[in-house]
């Protein structure tokens, strides 16, 4: 088959993800593998700019994700698994973009802006966060990616690559395409009290967690504070336990229906959704345990990613390099 091109994305090692990512972003990635040539990249030179006082967990927390990626479909055979560091292009390939990256460019990031007044506990006024996009760039056009999976809220980091690939060949040559987006069209995935799912936040469902994790979480859920008793009418548009169904149950409008007319509870309704939870996670869970099992397996995947990336990444900087005359 035909690839359609080439894509490049990755996540920040982070630990164990959540189903947010697997509903968000996992469930493409393994879709898209099929279809284009993939690089999936476990981002740990990205975590150092929000972490770069806590490195501690970094290689565990590269195994735990590589796990759970696995455990979602991803297959080393269909798509180059590596981890960001591995190759040292990038950085070079990143010294070289900074060079000619304005820095106003950098300072009207969106998410600049926006990190800057959520982020409280960590010192982020560093060259590194300012800097990342194109650490970013260089990651994408490193392998001369004509794809890009994004939701459209990061839709400006991309057109930032864009623009910064656009500057390069101006000045230097055309060597890199501009990619383009792949939107995906998964909503937000609530936590379980309202806010972003987020581990800082406590307020995950773990792709790890076991059966009784899960129905513990489901318990503690928030719900429609004006319906105390089975019979009162339900709110469930405000209902965290009813925004879960809207993903996790086929019979979700049946449920929302039952709310209302008050002939549902909200123990009845969490034990549903938590039935419906299980039936999707449980797949994962069994799959996770059992590449948990296979000692050195992930690193064996990294290896190999590794040589992979290092063979398209470094023909590539050779081609930079000439082309800037260093």
């Amino acid at each position: 088959m035909e690839k359609k091109g080439r894509i490049l994305s990755g996540m920040r090692p982070s630990g164990k993800l959540h189903i947010g990512h697997f509903i968000g972003t996992l469930n493409n990635w393994v879709k898209l593998q099929d279809e284009y040539s993939c690089y999936y990249m476990v981002a740990d030179l990205h975590a150092l700019t929000t972490e770069y006082a806590n490195t501690g967990n970094l290689k565990d927390n590269t195994q735990e994700m590589v796990l759970d990626w696995l455990a979602c479909g991803l297959d080393p055979q269909k798509s180059v698994i590596f981890r960001q560091s591995d190759i040292k292009e990038h950085s070079e390939l990143h010294m070289v973009l900074s060079m000619i990256t304005p820095l106003g460019w950098l300072f009207r990031c969106p998410t600049y802006k926006e990190q800057l007044k959520e982020i409280k506990d960590k010192d982020i006024h560093t060259y590194g966060f300012l800097g990342y996009p194109v650490l970013q760039a260089a990651d994408i056009l490193m392998y001369k990616a004509t794809h890009v999976p994004v939701g459209e809220d990061q839709l400006p980091h991309l057109e930032l690559t864009r623009e910064i690939a656009r500057r390069f060949n101006f000045l230097y040559g055309e060597i890199f395409p501009e990619p383009k987006a792949i939107l995906s069209n998964a909503p937000r995935v609530p936590g379980t009290d309202g806010r972003k799912m987020s581990k800082s936040y406590n307020n995950a469902i773990c792709l790890a967690d076991t059966p009784a994790e899960i129905t513990q979480k489901v318990n503690q859920m928030f719900t429609d504070p004006q319906k105390i008793r089975l019979t009162d009418l339900g709110h469930p548009e405000g209902c965290i336990v009813y925004a879960f169904h809207k993903f996790f149950s086929e019979n979700a409008q049946e449920t929302e229906a039952l709310c209302k007319e008050g002939k549902i509870g909200c123990v009845a309704d969490k034990k549903e959704l938590t039935k419906n939870i299980l039936k999707i996670l449980e797949p994962v869970r069994e799959k996770r345990e059992q590449f948990a099992k296979q000692k050195g397996l992930v690193d064996d995947i990294l290896a190999q990613g590794r040589k992979q990336a290092f063979d398209y990444a470094s023909q590539v900087m050779a081609e930079v390099l000439k082309t800037i005359k260093l």
